[in-house]
């Protein structure tokens, strides 16, 4: 009887060794790991929602909304959602169903913004009732202003105002699919996100006018219907016509609309607008068709007449303004400039007399960029920024004083702050009404998530949540970052590095590289795990490493930096990448006849160039959404790092894929979205032909109906396809 006790007692214990043993040795899938995965929500860091209620911080959850103590991180109740339904007088077909996206709008007032689909509401959470209401059915790019509680909106392709008392004014009756209101111009480039602009005291609405009726019509298919029928979007090509913008004005008082007087349209582009304090004077930068002349504009908001041009700037290459001048809330005659002309992005004061701008000083200065500005503390006198300061892989927070100069660092100086990223990729969102106080969002490669709420004035940081890790229990990768010369020997590039759990480095590893390469990105950044993607280390745990190295011309690094690919994409990229190579061969444990490649858009360029300029040295590559010949690309991003094909041919020539199809050897797969609006079919489809004549072998799938990237769940039937690929042949 005792020996048996002991048995089972025994038998027991070796279980439970053999289930903690599993627990921590679970295998990832890609259900864990992509984003359209069904387990992707558990396997990311848990988050907070908040927003700003004036300088007060209202945490934003799906049943209640709670007051978080910013001295301590406590929270207490505000309202749940089943009261504010009570409140409301909603039924089951008109409640709200969530409280992640309210708005408080005013400040020491207890009112908060709801939406249910078909009304917008203020209810008054003291008094416990509604106070306010207004339709929001059948809205598209609704922006609502919160002094005057006007919303403008498009609907059936035409701009609509809809006033406090509910009463709605038609503003435009000519909307189509080829005259195109109040959205998003010239294919999102120069900082644009969206088409309408509501001065700040909600009295006149800027909005955008764009005529693309003279652009030519790509011929996308639809699949859906009974027999296939065409689905064309408008295109506007490298060298090709593009469309012309104009930006109205409406007064919410008199509605009457006028337009400014900026004269013909043609090959401009007019960016980055903003108003004056007292919505008199409407600003915008306006740049010219060739990218390398800007300048800032002021107009008059009553008759549309062109006031001035405040502010020129010129250089050889181009010019890339993203972001409006932002007045100081202290002093309505002075405003400031963000420009990379010394080759950074900084900080430039103005102050305005009359019809002229005078440039007061530099704010900042030095070889990093000002990756944001997010507003102000307006007690201290503060310009409250982001940027790359203390590294070109992390995301800093500073305060800037506007009169000194003097930057205090308001985070830990580690990592990358203001994770959380609002309209248009701003992080404003993250400041207090007057500035005081800062929500972080913060992880380093080791720290997952840690929310932080900071004192701008101080720097005094209360710790209000901190995210465990999710991948606890799981054979977890090694993640690992380091710094390797650029081609031209001075640059410093910075790589990450993705090894299997079990890494041993008396063997030797298949390694794929990841690449994008191209302009407005970093791929290495100081977040958790280094910004790995998901299938990264779902690569790892099937036995490969994984290397990602930011060459020359992507972001975030300075002008000289990314323009060292001008006129030439792609050459200069392949170049530090082949260093990237380099290092990977002198590491023993990397097998360098097992080298593969993959990338997506500018990484499928990358990829398919790689593959075909260095045939014996990748063995396989997966090129997804490639661009093959940047002639076949949009103008207005093509054209800034290009020119024309009819300025630039030996330059467009050198950077075409199409001659190189007779030079792959290796196994290349290239998948596209056939109804891809951004990199057009053409360009697989070319290369495909191209092969065919000479005789090469890539392989091709398509993702019937998709646009640029896989939406949902199909994001993990790429992947798996993408990894089959190299389990198949590179392995």
């Amino acid at each position: 009887m005792k020996t048996n006790r002991v048995r089972i007692l025994l038998m027991a214990f070796l279980a439970n060794i053999a289930l903690m043993t599993t627990a921590q040795n679970k295998l990832f899938t890609l259900e864990d790991l992509n984003f359209g995965g069904t387990n992707y929500r558990n396997m990311i860091p848990e988050n907070r929602y908040a927003t700003w209620w004036g300088d007060e911080l209202v945490r934003q959850d799906a049943d209640k909304c709670t007051l978080i103590d910013k001295a301590s991180g406590k929270e207490k109740t505000l309202f749940t959602l089943d009261a504010l339904n009570r409140w409301a007088g909603t039924d089951d077909q008109t409640k709200v169903r969530s409280l992640y996206y309210t708005l408080f709008p005013y400040a020491g007032k207890p009112l908060v913004l709801v939406d249910n689909g078909k009304e917008r509401m203020l209810i008054d959470f003291k008094s416990k009732k509604r106070v306010w209401r207004q339709s929001s059915a059948d809205e598209q790019h609704a922006e609502w202003n919160a002094a005057s509680r006007a919303v403008a909106f498009v609907r059936n392709d035409n701009l609509f105002v809809t006033d406090a008392a509910g009463k709605t004014h038609q503003l435009t009756t000519d909307g189509s699919r080829e005259i195109v209101y109040a959205q998003s111009v010239h294919r999102d480039e120069f900082g644009i996100y969206k088409g309408t602009f509501w001065s700040s005291d909600g009295s006149k609405l800027a909005f955008y006018r764009m005529d693309q009726s003279m652009v030519t019509d790509y011929p996308l298919v639809d699949i859906d219907t009974r027999i296939a029928t065409v689905a064309p979007t408008k295109y506007p090509m490298a060298g090709e016509t593009t469309h012309k913008v104009s930006v109205g004005i409406y007064d919410v008082k008199s509605g009457k609309t006028v337009y400014l007087q900026t004269g013909d349209p043609t090959d401009r582009y007019f960016t980055n607008i903003s108003w004056a304090p007292d919505a008199k004077t409407i600003y915008l930068i306006e740049i010219n068709r060739d990218q390398n002349v800007y300048t800032l504009d002021a107009y008059s908001a009553t008759d549309g007449r062109k006031i001035a041009t405040l502010y020129t700037e010129k250089h050889e290459k181009y010019v890339h303004p993203l972001n409006p001048i932002t007045f100081l809330p202290w002093d309505s005659s002075r405003f400031i400039l963000q420009t990379e002309r010394d080759g950074y992005n900084h900080l430039y004061l103005f102050s305005l007399k009359g019809n002229e701008a005078k440039e007061e000083r530099q704010l900042t200065q030095g070889a990093w960029v000002v990756l944001d500005l997010l507003g102000f503390n307006t007690k201290t006198k503060s310009a409250i920024i982001l940027s790359t300061e203390r590294n070109p892989i992390q995301n800093n927070v500073y305060a800037v004083n506007v009169e000194t100069g003097r930057r205090v660092l308001l985070d830990n100086g580690e990592g990358c702050h203001l994770a959380t990223r609002g309209a248009g990729g701003s992080h404003a969102a993250a400041l207090s009404a007057s500035g005081a106080y800062l929500y972080d969002v913060y992880s380093s490669p080791e720290v997952p998530r840690q929310i932080n709420i900071v004192a701008t004035a101080t720097g005094k940081t209360v710790e209000y949540f901190a995210a465990k890790d999710p991948w606890i229990g799981y054979q977890v990768p090694q993640f690992s970052s380091g710094v390797l010369k650029a081609a031209d020997g001075v640059t410093d590039l910075y790589y990450r590095m993705v090894k299997p759990a079990d890494f041993d480095p008396s063997k030797k590893y298949p390694t794929v590289i990841y690449v994008y390469g191209g302009p407005g990105t970093r791929n290495v950044e100081a977040r958790w795990h280094f910004m790995s993607r998901g299938w990264e280390p779902y690569m790892a745990q099937k036995g490969y490493i994984v290397f990602i190295l930011d060459n020359r011309g992507s972001s975030d690094r300075g002008r000289a930096f990314e323009q060292a690919t001008f006129r030439h994409l792609g050459i200069e990229e392949m170049k530090d990448q082949m260093k990237g190579v380099e290092y990977l061969k002198s590491l023993p444990y990397v097998d360098s006849t097992r080298l593969g490649v993959h990338g997506w858009s500018f990484g499928g360029f990358m990829t398919t160039n790689l593959m075909t300029t260095y045939p014996d040295v990748f063995k396989v590559g997966v090129a997804g959404g490639p661009v093959v010949d940047w002639k076949w690309y949009e103008a207005m991003y093509g054209e800034r790092y290009m020119d024309t094909p009819q300025s630039n041919p030996e330059g467009y020539a050198e950077s075409s894929l199409m001659p190189k199809a007779k030079n792959l050897k290796g196994k290349l797969q290239i998948i596209t979205g056939m109804n891809d609006p951004v990199v057009v079919p053409q360009h697989c489809l070319s290369f495909l032909k191209a092969c065919i004549e000479a005789g090469t072998q890539p392989d091709f799938f398509v993702y019937p109906g998709e646009p640029h990237n896989m939406r949902g769940h199909q994001s993990v039937h790429l992947h798996e396809r993408i990894t089959q690929y190299f389990e198949d042949y590179l392995k």
